[in-house]
């Protein structure tokens, strides 16, 4: 049984996961913390540093600004974190890897099985396309509510082309301002945000007389629970160091 912490349980994402674990026989939501109150079946904390309930793993789906506390206590508490929070400064990223060397860090862009799938392909066949004279660009599209663009899947998509055709691309996510032709060298990311689209997102590789396109579509919030759920009974009795969902896969 893998004992989970929910950091930001009565979020949106927080209350899809636990709702995931209550009929999930291999885990179980020991403590959770959110600074909005909201009845549970478990303790919920209003801050990280005040949770003192023992557990395997914690699951972190809150804000940017919310996730040094999570690194530091997992840190502190030799507790394995999942951290799907996106958007992170370069100083959580830092802090990201320095807490690897003492525990168990898990993170993605994006906990969907489907976008790690693409994402892997992107990294081993972009350079086919690339190298035959395709343009890239990718679409994510997302809900009215959701704060920063591009998303961090977009972001992760671009990495993955760019990987794959050796560094060779330079994102651009603003055309409005520049009167010319189009580059060889760019990768064009837009981002479009309306009504309740849960995700879409869409690789598109332009060539002559022909297009290939990549895309995914969510339509719910549960495949990303989902694989939140998966990287916590992963990780649990993980050694130090970073992980994400390739490892996953690859053990699939």
């Amino acid at each position: 049984m893998t004992k989970i912490i929910m950091h930001g349980c009565n979020g949106k994402m927080g209350k899809v996961i636990c709702n995931i674990v209550k009929n999930d026989p291999e885990a179980e939501i020991v403590a959770g913390v959110d600074i909005a109150p909201a009845n549970a079946e478990f303790p919920v904390f209003s801050g990280i540093k005040d949770c003192n309930i023992k557990a395997d793993v914690i699951i972190d789906f809150s804000t940017a600004t919310a996730v040094p506390a999570v690194i530091e206590y997992a840190e502190e508490k030799g507790i394995p974190a999942v951290i799907c929070t996106t958007a992170l400064s370069d100083d959580t990223n830092s802090m990201l890897d320095k807490a690897s060397k003492k525990v168990a860090i898990f993170k993605s862009a994006n906990m969907s099985l489907g976008i790690n799938l693409i994402a892997a392909i992107l990294k081993k066949y972009s350079s086919v396309l690339y190298d035959a004279g395709f343009d890239v660009e990718i679409v994510e599209r997302h809900h009215n509510q959701k704060i920063d663009a591009p998303s961090g899947t977009a972001i992760l998509l671009a990495d993955c082309v760019n990987e794959g055709v050796g560094d060779k691309l330079e994102y651009v996510y603003d055309r409005s301002q520049v009167r010319e032709k189009r580059d060889r060298k760019e990768l064009g990311i837009s981002a479009v945000r309306g009504g309740t689209i849960v995700g879409d997102h869409e690789v598109i590789f332009a060539g002559k007389d022909e297009v290939v396109e990549l895309t995914h579509s969510a339509y719910s919030k549960e495949v990303f629970a989902v694989g939140a759920v998966r990287a916590a009974k992963f990780i649990a009795n993980k050694a130090p160091g970073k992980y994400d969902m390739q490892d996953i896969m690859a053990e699939i």
